[in-house]
């Protein structure tokens, strides 16, 4: 059995970020089921979202956020965010981060990038690669800490805890299994503070802009830890995402938009006018919204964005990645619009904490996409997400210095070891491929931008048989990496689909037809699930 002081699953910049600070104070593990830098971080292009300039203000932001969020966001925890968000990117700066710059006045000073629901430009950005260049800076750092260990294609498979063990004063995280990807082996990690960082649950749709590896596998262990889940309902589609038969995942930034980009139809009608006062750069709910209606009203496939009246010079300094992407596509962005459709973007909701990361379970925390602080509310406003994870993550370290197990639950409780059981290797990988499919392809019918009671009833019904195949083929055969995240996707997807039917209204990014009016007197508050 591996024992660490910490244990951080998840490996985007809340849990590098966990890390890094963490080693100071004690030995770091940090599990990721693929490589490193595999993370959702490494595919976010925009930017982070913070004030740094004389023309933007704490309260402005502070404003844009809370708008976004539709009446749903913890104040207080927007403020700590944001306020203290400026230290947070100057750390990034001194480990050696250089976001892009332009001449102000005759000094340099940050390009500052403009994205849906902002008033001020205030996303810094390194081109449209920023989560890209935010996850090599904290790799490399990471790669010079001593007390840092990088545990790459192992995957957490679930949570120890007093309460299973049988303790009955206090319930608390006291280790996790792990499986070996490489030797198929369970192990055993022992930690007084694990920290979930796994990011979102992109995977669960059908069309998404995340990684693969994004299968909310935090938030189901925390689920079957018996952790505090809060508004999953709200799940970001991005209006953005590339439209290609070849094209798998590949996110066209708001980025575009924030420079001029302009939302055509399929008769080149400027559209968004029609839906919002902001047209293009309406926050992201309405806009995907929109995108829907558009794409239903002509019968089409996609919608297109048109940025063709930018210099092709400017498109590629301030957009190589997509400008590229585009022409191996056989799309010119200088020359014609861009083909796009809405895809599964962002987790609003998650393991419900307070702003420093804590779990209703004590010992567990959880950062960045997994956790829910309060943030984001209903709706996230654009570039958040990275922000939320760089303060959180500092934020957490702090509290979990500060917390101490209780003595008769401290390290000398034996934890036992993983128990397999009389099982086989699986006969037949094509059942879990069928069911992930099926998953998949039932959200994005009946759960996605615009949904309905009968369409959610539906999706459950089908979840709950899927949940009970995948339970007795989950304890029949040996686990791996396919049929763990087939377990967390269904997990994942019944938590979405029973926060949505509970929440009889339509706010932020939950639009429902049988409830399209916003009901603060009995639904201005979160959505909380929990099996305790």
């Amino acid at each position: 059995m591996k024992e660490y002081d910490f244990v951080v699953v998840g490996s985007g910049i809340a849990g590098l970020t966990f890390a890094l600070k963490a080693a100071k104070h004690g030995s770091v593990a940090v599990i990721t089921k693929r490589k490193g830098a595999d993370s959702n971080t490494a595919w976010a292009q925009g930017g982070i979202a913070c004030v740094t300039s004389d023309e933007d203000s704490f309260e402005l932001h502070v404003r844009d956020t809370l708008e976004a969020g539709a009446g749903l966001c913890d104040e207080a925890a927007v403020r700590t965010i944001v306020t203290e968000g400026p230290e947070r990117i100057r750390e990034l700066v001194e480990f050696g981060l250089r976001f892009d710059e332009r001449e102000v006045a005759g000094h340099r000073a940050f390009d500052l990038g403009k994205e849906g629901g902002h008033s001020k430009r205030r996303v810094l950005h390194v081109q449209d690669l920023t989560g890209k260049e935010i996850e090599t800076t904290l790799l490399r750092e990471l790669d010079r800490q001593a007390h840092v260990g990088l545990l790459e294609n192992h995957m957490a498979v679930d949570l120890i805890t007093a309460g299973k063990l049988g303790f009955a004063t206090e319930d608390r995280c006291l280790g996790v299994y792990v499986l070996d990807e490489k030797t198929g082996e369970v192990e055993t990690i022992r930690s007084d503070r694990i920290v979930l960082a796994t990011g979102g649950c992109g995977k669960v749709y059908l069309y998404t802009t995340n990684p693969d590896i994004a299968t909310g596998d935090g938030v189901a262990m925390a689920w079957r830890a018996g952790a505090v889940i809060a508004n999953m309902e709200f799940i970001q589609f991005h209006p953005t995402c590339l439209f290609h038969a070849k094209a798998k995942s590949f996110l066209i930034s708001e980025a575009v938009r924030g420079e001029g980009g302009i939302l055509r139809n399929s008769r080149g009608e400027d559209f968004m006018p029609r839906y919002h006062p902001r047209g293009s750069l309406a926050p992201r709910d309405i806009v995907a919204r929109a995108i829907d209606a558009e794409i239903k009203r002509f019968g089409a496939k996609c919608v297109f964005l048109d940025i063709a009246d930018k210099p092709p010079e400017f498109l590629q300094e301030r957009f190589p990645h997509i400008y590229q992407t585009c022409l191996q596509f056989g799309i010119d962005m200088s020359k014609q619009p861009i083909p796009v459709v809405p895809a599964a973007h962002y987790q609003c909701g998650g393991i419900k904490t307070d702003v420093n990361g804590a779990t209703s379970l004590p010992g567990l925390y959880a950062i960045g996409e997994v956790g829910c602080t309060g943030l984001h509310g209903a709706n996230r406003l654009a570039s958040n997400s990275l922000l939320e994870g760089l303060v959180v993550a500092h934020r957490a370290v702090e509290a979990s210095i500060r917390e101490l197990p209780p003595k008769h639950l401290a390290k000398k409780i034996s934890l036992p070891e993983w128990q397999s059981g009389d099982v086989h290797d699986v006969d037949e990988l094509v059942v879990i491929y069928h069911n992930w499919d099926e998953i998949r392809r039932l959200m994005w019918d009946y759960v996605g931008i615009v949904r309905t009671d009968k369409r959610l009833q539906r999706a459950s019904a089908r979840l709950r048989n899927l949940q009970r195949e995948i339970h007795d083929f989950y304890w029949n055969f040996k686990v791996s990496v396919d049929l763990l995240e087939l377990r967390n996707l269904a997990t994942v997807a019944a938590l979405i689909v029973d926060s949505a039917l509970s929440r009889k209204e339509s706010r932020g990014l939950h639009f429902t037809l049988d409830h399209p009016e916003i009901y603060d007197q009995q639904y201005k508050q979160d959505t909380l699930l929990s099996r305790i």
